[in-house]
């Protein structure tokens, strides 16, 4: 359909060159087992405003689930709460001063176990302390967010209510009456575990109540977030659970088919992401409104989306329930521009990065273009590995946003070590380095680049090898684990940042630092 006469489109947030970071919030350092919204991550900030960043990119921000990727989270809508940083609990009045080192964890990568037993515990004390002071100045607030978000968090509170009752497993497992959501074992689960779920929504009020202020920190300093948007849902969720008509399952509600990608660069027999797919038919009757409301929520979290696996909109891979690999899988078109049209009309713009990456035809370039959306250069796939002409720099169009590596790759260190010789030849020539200091080779090469916005990870800033990588796809188990150390990227690195950026032109107003 034609978009109504009137609608006021939101202009695209990237219009004007400009350059970010890319730092999961868990990567940052602390005392507390994980990086968290506390100090560090406001510390973070001020490190990207002294360097002239305009952008700080981060993962997807739900509650993690399954290998504890951020990539299978138990809700689309709601907030990590091992996130929750102590110390501004303590400044809400929720924790007292003397009990935040019972959180602390050791440090060094995280140790997502123990971190979950903490964060438990610790969103537990914090209720109780809630509890116990009627009439708490962070009442109003509380009600307050409550109702904004009725529509999702009180199915997900009960969802994780009911995973702690019995044992922790997947909904897929539960006993029928409540895994087929009948409305009696509803009532009775309400009746029996709704302290429990209390609970839970109170963890979301406080990493909400968190996020809203680190992110108000970052929007006064000149800073906006880029968020990361999966295209699948895990299975395993309060999403799935709450609207099996809207995904492709048995009358048991087991998945009939899953999602993945074909065999490709980082996997030999593809990858089986194991996400039960969507019946698409079943969103296009409602207008696609649960996509409409992801898109709005995630929207009040951050300020433009990487819309990830954007392939997958116009076709995706998928596999029979119950494969071994991917290798089985089909393509099946995808909702296309009905989608993406009734997203930009219902939304008023798109203000969405496509993650083009892997097989794209001529259909997906086409849909992209279609709604002006930037896509995505990675660097390394210019010289090593799956070698693309398309993420050469001289062959960039506009617009575009360019990364020396994702989430998903090796830091440009490791990547680099690990080339064949004359991977490494071509990569020095046209770099025209002898590759000492091939990170901020490549952070040069993008930020010199005709791309609107240029993206390094922090790993990548530091210099760091293949120790500090922070996801092996296909790999299950071992990965979101990378910290920066103690003391974050340091004055001189930001101070090399700043040069490089006022240099290409790319600081935000007022940032960077003036050429010589």
């Amino acid at each position: 359909m034609d978009t109504p006469q009137g609608l006021n489109r939101s202009p695209h947030p990237l219009s004007d060159r400009a350059a970010g970071v890319l730092l999961h919030p868990s990567s940052l350092p602390g005392p507390y087992g994980i990086g968290d919204l506390g100090p560090a991550a406001f510390a973070w900030v001020d490190a990207l405003e002294a360097a002239g960043q305009g952008w700080w990119q981060v993962l997807p921000l739900g509650p993690t689930g399954y290998g504890d990727s951020p990539y299978q989270c138990f809700s689309a809508f709601a907030g990590n709460p091992n996130l929750l940083s102590p110390d501004e609990l303590v400044e809400d009045g929720l924790l007292d001063a003397a009990e935040k080192s019972s959180f602390q964890l050791p440090p060094g990568p995280v140790d997502y176990s123990g971190v979950q037993q903490k964060k438990t515990a610790l969103i537990g004390r914090a209720w109780a302390k809630f509890r116990s002071v009627p009439g708490s100045g962070l009442s109003g607030d509380w009600d307050r967010f409550r109702a904004e978000n009725a529509d999702w968090l009180e199915d997900f509170a009960l969802f994780m209510a009911l995973k702690s009752a019995l044992g922790g497993g997947s909904w897929f497992d539960w006993p029928a009456p409540l895994r087929l959501r009948d409305p009696a074992a509803l009532a009775a689960a309400r009746k029996e575990y709704g302290r429990l779920a209390d609970e839970h929504a109170f963890g979301q009020f406080l990493f909400f109540r968190q996020w809203e202020w680190l992110k108000g920190y970052a929007r006064a300093r000149g800073v906006r977030v880029i968020g990361d948007m999966p295209i699948f849902l895990a299975g395993d969720s309060a999403d799935v659970w709450t609207n099996p008509d809207l995904f492709r399952l048995t009358a048991d509600r087991r998945p009939l088919a899953v999602a993945g990608v074909p065999p490709d660069y980082f996997s030999a027999t593809g990858q089986l992401w194991g996400n039960p797919v969507y019946d698409w038919a079943a969103h296009e009757r409602t207008g696609f409104a649960w996509w409409a409301a992801r898109v709005r929520a995630a929207l009040r979290q951050v300020d433009l989306i990487r819309l990830d696996h954007f392939r997958g909109f116009e076709a995706y891979w998928e596999v029979p329930a119950g494969s071994a690999t991917a290798e089985t899988g089909k393509w099946v078109k995808g909702p296309g521009g009905r989608l993406l049209r009734a997203l930009r009309d219902q939304l008023g713009g798109l203000p969405l990065i496509a993650e083009d990456l892997g097989v794209i035809t001529p259909e997906v370039d086409a849909l992209r273009l279609e709604f002006g959306l930037p896509g995505m250069r990675v660097l390394q796939f210019a010289f090593g590995g799956a070698v693309e002409a398309r993420f050469l720099p001289h062959h960039f169009e506009n617009p575009t946003v360019v990364y020396t590596g994702t989430h998903d790759n090796d830091t440009t260190r490791g990547w680099f070590d690990h080339l064949t010789p004359a991977e490494r030849r071509f990569t020095c020539r046209y770099l025209d380095t002898e590759g000492s200091d091939i990170a901020w080779d490549m952070i040069r090469a993008a930020w010199a680049s005709v791309a609107v916005l240029a993206v390094a990870p922090a790993q990548d800033l530091l210099g760091l090898g293949s120790e500090a990588r922070m996801n092996f796809p296909g790999r299950a188990a071992g990965n979101w684990r990378w910290r920066l150390p103690a003391g974050g990227i340091g004055r001189p690195v930001v101070d090399r940042l700043a040069d490089l950026t006022a240099l290409f032109q790319r600081s935000r107003p007022g940032g960077g630092r003036p050429e010589c």
